[in-house]
């Protein structure tokens, strides 16, 4: 962004601009290591603030509270990693990370039918949290580096006034607020990554700014998780996952996935009323209201490695920065301070990396110049596709809550042709991959109305989906 930040203020040399510029990155998780690694292209010093210490290698850390759930990274994702940090994906795969065909090496139940396992259209990287972390801080911040970390501390404000943030203020993590409270980091530049637990909203408030409208969908979904190690001797199943999706007919979900280290992950899901127990007996117990027996069946035979961790905070939650409002300039927010979605979806982590991008492209966009609000809504532009499917789904259950408008009849001939697109999807390959595609976000929702894909639609037969999980890929 300009040193000025206006929109419309005149722009410094770059080199001019670079050498009197700071940036502050708030949170060191994967969007905040991303954004951290964009900016140094862009000022002379870039610090990240992180309220953890990184561990030394892939282990878990209370700044990510899921971390010990399930994760996937999507091919759209995976894309953007490489963008931004060339040979990522190799690495996180000579790190462990299982690669997973989709939909062939997948057991996956939706809407009352399972999917065909015809050949890969899509891959999902489904490697732990803390390793995929850990091999993008590596890179972020290993040697040659230009970014200085914080570590153990928390920003308690920002610094600045409703036309311009001027920095953040910190406070050493377990001390009083009156030990470190003249404690300040001056900035141009500050970048909120913290989360979907984000305070910037009412740190702008205390500026005398306005802060961001809030779009919420709540489920009350709620899940478990648990990590196991396959018995040694165990006859291979013929998948290497298995996915059943709830809907508002079924309300249990479940979801089986390889880990790195020989383990895998096992997230059993609950909408409102409905939400999985975190004891022995109760995991089990609700694994067995599936809607097949094949993931119960797999849990009886597999060995815990891990306590079992619930999660609650599932709410679709966008931040709406680039609406109306008096907002200073030199203030950006990215990944789920931006936009936090329904975690069943598994794209926060694609979404943190296609932020990165977008926050790459936009200040390097020589047709325009990089103001904050002209960022903002870039960012915001790049996790549009990802809220559109999550909210969209979300929105359709059964006692959702929230100030998202639902059940509009202007919505009722896209919500009638989505339906047909997912009942058919189990069966036709066309249509599969069409709606492969559109969730792995490398292609956009229009794709689903292209042609071949629009006729299987609303002319095709009606699909052969298989009434039990195939437990053989096809060809």
């Amino acid at each position: 962004m300009t040193a000025e930040g206006a929109e419309g203020g005149p722009r410094a040399s770059e080199d001019e601009d670079r050498a009197r510029r700071h940036a502050v990155v708030i949170g060191g998780g994967l969007a905040g290591l991303l954004a951290a690694h964009v900016l140094t292209a862009h000022a002379d010093k870039v610090t990240l603030v992180e309220r953890d210490r990184f561990p030394e290698g892939p282990d878990n850390r209370s700044g990510i509270p899921q971390d010990k759930h399930t994760h996937v990274m999507l091919e759209g994702g995976q894309g953007a990693l490489e963008k931004l940090l060339p040979g990522i994906v190799g690495e996180l795969l000579d790190e462990g990370s299982p690669r997973v065909a989709m939909p062939t090496d997948v057991l996956q139940w939706q809407v009352g039918h399972w999917y065909r396992r015809t050949r890969p259209t899509t891959h999902v990287l489904t490697g732990s949290r803390p390793l995929t972390d850990w091999v993008v801080r590596r890179r972020v911040l290993g040697p040659g580096s230009r970014i200085e970390t914080v570590e153990g501390a928390e920003v308690t404000g920002l610094l600045g006034d409703a036309t311009r943030v001027r920095g953040v203020r910190l406070r050493e993590r377990g001390l009083p607020a009156a030990a470190t409270a003249g404690t300040t980091l001056e900035a141009d530049i500050v970048v909120d990554a913290s989360g979907r637990s984000s305070r910037a909203p009412s740190w702008l408030a205390a500026l005398g700014a306005e802060p961001p409208h809030e779009e919420v969908l709540e489920t009350g979904l709620a899940y478990a998780t648990r990590f196991y190690r396959t018995p040694a001797g165990l006859t291979d199943p013929g998948f290497r996952g298995v996915y059943i999706i709830p809907n508002p007919d079924q309300r249990y979900g479940g979801i089986l996935m390889p880990l790195d280290g020989d383990r895998w992950s096992v997230i059993l899901s609950g909408l409102r009323g409905n939400e999985p127990p975190t004891d022995d007996e109760g995991f089990l117990d609700f694994a067995s209201k599936l809607p097949h027996p094949v993931l119960h069946d797999w849990l009886l035979k597999a060995e815990p490695l891990t306590p079992i961790h619930g999660f609650r905070k599932t709410g679709n939650v966008r931040r709406r920065y680039d609406g109306p409002g008096r907002r200073p300039a030199g203030f950006l927010a990215t990944g789920e301070a931006l936009c936090a979605f329904n975690p069943v979806y598994g794209q926060g982590m694609s979404v943190a990396a296609l932020c990165a991008v977008a926050l790459r492209d936009a200040l390097t966009d020589p047709r325009r110049t990089p103001t904050s609000g002209r960022v903002q809504r870039a960012l915001l532009d790049a996790a549009r596709q990802a809220w559109d499917i999550s909210s969209g789904a979300d929105k359709n259950v059964p006692g959702a809550t929230g100030n998202i408008p639902r059940g509009r009849p202007v919505d009722r001939p896209g919500d009638w042709y989505l339906a047909r697109v997912q009942r058919r999807a189990t069966g036709d390959p066309v249509v599969g991959e069409a709606f492969r595609r559109v969730l792995s976000l490398t292609a956009p929702v229009t794709s689903l109305f292209a042609p071949p894909v629009a006729k299987a639609v609303l002319f095709g037969p009606d699909p052969q989906s298989p009434v039990e999980p195939q437990l053989v890929a096809e060809g």
